[in-house]
């Protein structure tokens, strides 16, 4: 800062003020300095009471009869003094109306950025629909694949249908199953289950030569086609009612309904 005051000192722009000679710009900068800077101010009241020093002493007394003739002079005159009217500037028309302009604009770009941002909502909702449509079509699709396959296989006239029918434990019980040997597929169609208890269920055995294969547990959720194990060489199917699942003992239940599946040699 010392480096700047020396600096502003050395190029006499604070002389220049002070005897009227600086341009408005180097005004400016002195009235800063001197507003800003404690020691630019001090030295300017100096050299304010320096200059009236020098004009008092350089000054010469007026005869006093000079002043006495300036004043007969202005009695003698007597001009009216007219009163100055204050004038009032108005606004230009063309101010208020750009004024008006502008207001309209601003509010029409808001509104516009209002309904532009609508507008992006709304596209990704329906970006966000088309992506749901979407997956719901090939959900569909492979519904309806899935659909097309099973309706295959059982149109297929290597596949046997069996019904199995429930006897009197079981008289709502009905399964359509449906078995294809040579390309080893087993489905069976669940059509209508027997009332169980809240710990009970329906599990599909295969009857083998000396023993009996769980081929899992219906799910009376489940209303399509449910897909079982193939067995080679089984010689029946047979639904019982259990209540222990994963338990060896179900196999011991006395079926609910069976049936006796066709061999290559029947």
């Amino acid at each position: 800062m010392e480096k700047k005051l020396h600096t502003f000192f050395q190029s006499g722009l604070l002389d220049k003020y002070i005897l009227d000679e600086t341009s408005a710009s180097e005004s400016l900068k002195v009235e800063h300095y001197i507003d800003t800077y404690p020691e630019v101010e001090s030295e300017y009241l100096r050299l304010q009471d320096h200059l009236q020093i020098l004009a008092k002493a350089d000054a010469v007394e007026a005869p006093k009869f000079i002043l006495d003739n300036i004043l007969n002079k202005v009695k003698e005159d007597e001009t009216p003094v007219i009163q100055m009217e204050t004038l009032h500037r108005k606004t230009p028309w063309y101010s208020i109306a750009a004024s008006i302009v502008a207001l309209l604009f601003a509010g029409a770009a808001f509104m516009m950025y209002e309904q532009n941002q609508d507008l992006l909502k709304e596209n990704q909702v329906v970006v966000d629909e088309i992506f749901d449509l979407r997956s719901d079509i090939d959900i569909n699709n492979q519904k309806l694949d899935d659909v097309m396959r099973q309706f295959m296989k059982l149109n297929n006239p290597e596949t046997e249908k069996y019904v199995l029918r429930g006897n009197a434990r079981a008289k709502d019980l009905k399964t359509v199953a449906y078995i294809n040997a040579i390309e080893k597929t087993s489905m069976i169609d669940i059509v209508s289950l027997p009332h169980l208890e809240k710990d009970q269920f329906v599990e599909v055995y295969a009857e083998m030569e000396d023993h009996f294969v769980s081929l899992g547990i219906l799910d009376p959720s489940d209303k399509k086609m449910q897909t079982l194990p193939y067995m080679e060489n089984a010689l029946g199917l047979s639904l019982r009612i259990g209540s222990n699942k994963g338990s060896e003992t179900n196999v011991n239940e006395e079926p609910v309904a069976e049936i006796e599946l066709k061999t290559k040699n029947n």
